[in-house]
């Protein structure tokens, strides 16, 4: 009998795009997500209703940061992987409500692993992110740079997870992989991500905010991308080394069945070039208002793929430009269908 993929945060982003894919590949999935507030609730059922119709997916509403619960849920159900995705996202909302980073990223992520560690989970793969970084201005960002500068609580509880991970890999032989992700978009996005918003803002004749004077660079990776890897990767965990054997331990490999990778496009894109890609989807023009850089910001994100090519054989490649006019025809449409005027 198929053993089913957990894939927590399931009606967020990219826990919907993974849960939507393995469905498709004939997967069973079990989603959980608390539905909060975060973001529009309403975009989050959106997601979860066209989950809802697959025979092979269940759902429960569910907070991973209540401990009790979750050493429940992981043993009556024996998944046979998890994909973790939930957390407390955004790198500015952190300034602003650091318990809520601290009780989803690094509560909850400690419940997960103890529910992997005891509910014989062959692989834990969890999401971590390109914040982790920090202070790093080497280009592109190699998952062999060492990651100790962390600019927002935000990226520190990345950082933290990836070591919390590593602990259960070496004292428990708990195979977990991390994904750093570089800034995902696209179809069915958050609507605090910048794409979102300034396609939102040009459609309705407002100004499109650009911090540094829209001088920063990101590496932006469209979501069919981020799931490819994923899913390639779910197969795969990491092996513990042999006994004896001399491995050569590093900030993103270890003698513990423990693996980073990091999950970008490869190349960078300034805020303004953006803008013009947007405007040229849209067919309207921007208003641009140019603001200085905040302390959590950095000026550029570019992520080198090549650990995660030699795993998988494959890297996100799809262009900007294609990205983004399949998100403004999907904005478009989402709107059209009255699902909400605002998600």
């Amino acid at each position: 009998m198929r053993g089913s993929v957990l894939v927590t945060g399931v009606a967020g982003f990219i826990g919907f795009h993974v849960a939507r894919r393995l469905l498709a590949d004939g997967q069973q999935v079990f989603g959980i997500d608390d539905l909060n507030g975060s973001y529009d609730p309403r975009l989050k059922q959106a997601r979860l209703a066209l989950l809802t119709r697959h025979a092979d997916f269940r759902f429960k509403a569910f907070d991973i940061a209540e401990r009790a619960a979750t050493a429940e849920l992981f043993a009556a159900e024996r998944f046979t992987d998890v994909v973790h995705l939930a957390a407390q996202a955004g790198v500015a909302q952190s300034l602003i409500d650091p318990a809520a980073y601290v009780e989803a990223n690094l509560v909850g992520f400690a419940n997960v692993l103890e529910g992997c560690r005891h509910g014989g989970c062959r692989h834990l793969l969890y999401a971590s992110s390109s914040s982790v970084y920090g202070a790093n201005t080497r280009m592109p960002l190699r998952t062999s740079d060492n990651v100790d500068h962390p600019l927002s609580l935000y990226g520190a509880t990345k950082k933290a997870d990836e070591l919390m991970a590593h602990a259960y890999a070496h004292l428990f032989a708990l195979p977990a992989t991390g994904l750093r992700f570089f800034t995902v978009y696209g179809p069915w996005g958050r609507p605090d991500m910048a794409i979102w918003l300034f396609t939102e803002a040009i459609l309705a004749g407002q100004p499109v905010r650009l911090f540094n004077h829209g001088q920063m660079r990101r590496d932006f990776t469209y979501i069919d991308d981020v799931v490819e890897a994923v899913v390639r990767l779910i197969p795969r965990p990491p092996q513990r080394a042999p006994a004896g054997a001399q491995a050569q331990a590093g900030p993103a490999t270890s003698a513990a069945p423990w693996r980073i990778y990091n999950i970008g496009g490869g190349r960078t894109v300034e805020l303004n070039r953006l803008v013009d890609i947007i405007e040229q989807a849209v067919g309207k023009p921007a208003q641009r208002e140019f603001l200085p850089m905040r302390p959590v910001d950095v000026l550029e994100t570019c992520a080198d793929c090549a650990d995660l090519e030699r795993a998988v054989g494959f890297a996100p490649n799809v262009p900007i430009e294609d990205g983004i006019r399949s998100f403004v025809d999907w904005y478009r449409e989402f709107h059209l269908s009255g699902q909400t005027s605002r998600a």
